[in-house]
């Protein structure tokens, strides 16, 4: 038996794999039969903290749908999904990208993830973090109150920060996550942006109403991993940039990664602790107080909870990080790289959902750091899909697959199936 197979394969190569997705198909037809979404993530620039308004315009999401055959009405669809930093440009910026997008969701009939990001990038708002220099804008010692400390006391505020994505970057000093003025100005910018994704959702006509997938708050919300701090890095902020250290993190260390402590003025300010030692219980409950908020100011305009996503994230193996992306206005997120060959056996995920009752979750962040090998990669998004409750799994970025024609006839296999059996 096992060498007839071996020759069927060979035979047959990957008209095997997709008679296997649907013989898999014909096994769950009508269970968990809710539409699932393969979404793509349009990179914003090459900084990352930039928008391309070409993306932004029906020629950019047509740029990725030619691809795919046409998904409408089908259990699996594929989507766009764009970052909006309201933090980082101005709000004539924002908005004027942010309608441009949801025009061409309509136009291409293309259904969207929308990301409002509040944490990685504040280019716009020096006057949250600019505590030290006078002579730029924004200035004020009172921002010490807006960012994070290395210790209980203000005078212990950063001013720079590092972030590896690809490569290392400097940065502007973290949020302290707990400001009162911090968070204000997150529910401002996010009010800004959310009237007018509701004025367009409601003017959808019944038959599109399922173009908008969801919305997507936070971005691996975490203290101390994507904005960390090296030893006396202050004193490095007018020093070149090459001498800057290198050694990263140890993420498995999960109160200071491997690095000066952060998480101080949010644990503070959120009445948890304010003398001794910091507990990886102190800053998960800042980062789970985080995402609720920003999750309730969504839920107040009116949208429902499976349409809401936090997107949470996790380093060491089930840490308690990951259970902070669970909250009652809200479908959680995480990130996938480590499992994204399958989510299912990501022991802090089935951890987080056994305390979610929401419909759904996602994995909002995700990329199969394998060789771009068509069945490989089917079998990746067969496996994330199929895990139970999986809304949709968002692909970081369609830059880095485009031009990888493997990976993108894995995903038109995969639409084809149509279904999966549902796991745990």
């Amino acid at each position: 038996m096992v060498s007839r197979c071996l020759r069927i394969k060979t035979i047959y190569g990957v008209g095997v794999g997709l008679l296997l997705l649907a013989a898999f198909a014909d096994r769950v037809k009508g269970e968990n039969a809710f539409t699932q979404y393969i979404i793509f993530n349009r990179m914003p620039g090459p900084t990352w903290n930039q928008v391309r308004p070409e993306t932004m315009q029906p020629g950019g999401f047509e740029e990725i749908t030619r691809h795919f055959p046409s998904s409408s009405g089908g259990r699996i669809q594929i989507g766009i999904s764009c970052i909006f930093s309201y933090l980082n440009t101005p709000d004539r910026s924002t908005l004027s990208f942010l309608e441009r997008f949801l025009q061409s969701a309509r136009k291409t009939n293309t259904p969207i993830l929308i990301k409002l990001d509040g944490e990685s990038w504040s280019n716009a708002r020096p006057d949250l973090w600019n505590w030290w220099d006078p002579n730029r804008p924004g200035y004020d010692p009172r921002n010490r109150e807006n960012v994070e400390w290395t210790g209980w006391t203000p005078d212990q505020a950063i001013k720079i920060a590092w972030r590896n994505w690809g490569r290392q970057i400097r940065l502007l000093p973290p949020p302290n996550l707990m400001s009162p003025r911090y968070r204000g100005a997150c529910h401002e910018k996010m009010n800004l942006l959310l009237g007018m994704i509701k004025t367009w959702w409601h003017a959808l006509p019944a038959s599109q109403k399922d173009l908008l997938i969801g919305i997507n708050v936070g971005w691996e919300s975490s203290i101390g991993v994507n904005a960390w701090y090296y030893p006396h890095g202050n004193d490095l902020l007018d020093q070149p940039e090459r001498d800057d250290p290198r050694d990263g993190l140890n993420t498995d260390e999960v109160l200071a990664r491997g690095q000066v402590q952060l998480g101080y003025a949010a644990v503070k300010t959120a009445g948890l602790r304010e003398r001794g030692k910091l507990t990886e219980a102190n800053l998960v409950e800042v980062v789970r107080r985080h995402l609720e908020d920003l999750t309730r100011v969504v839920a107040g305009h009116g949208f429902p909870r499976e349409k809401i996503f936090t997107h949470g994230a996790g380093w060491k193996n089930d840490e308690l990080l990951y259970r902070a992306a669970v909250n009652r206005f809200s479908c959680p997120g995480w990130s996938f790289y480590r499992y994204a060959d399958d989510p299912c056996r990501d022991l802090g995920i089935r951890n987080a959902l056994k305390k979610s009752e929401a419909p759904y979750w996602a994995a909002v962040e995700w990329y199969l750091m394998k060789p771009p090998a068509r069945n490989v990669w089917r079998e990746a998004l067969t496996r994330t899909l199929s895990c139970r409750r999986c809304r949709f799994l968002c692909i970081y970025n369609w830059e880095s697959i485009r031009n990888r024609e493997p990976v993108l006839e894995a995903v038109r296999d995969v639409i084809a199936a149509d279904r999966f059996p549902h796991r745990r």
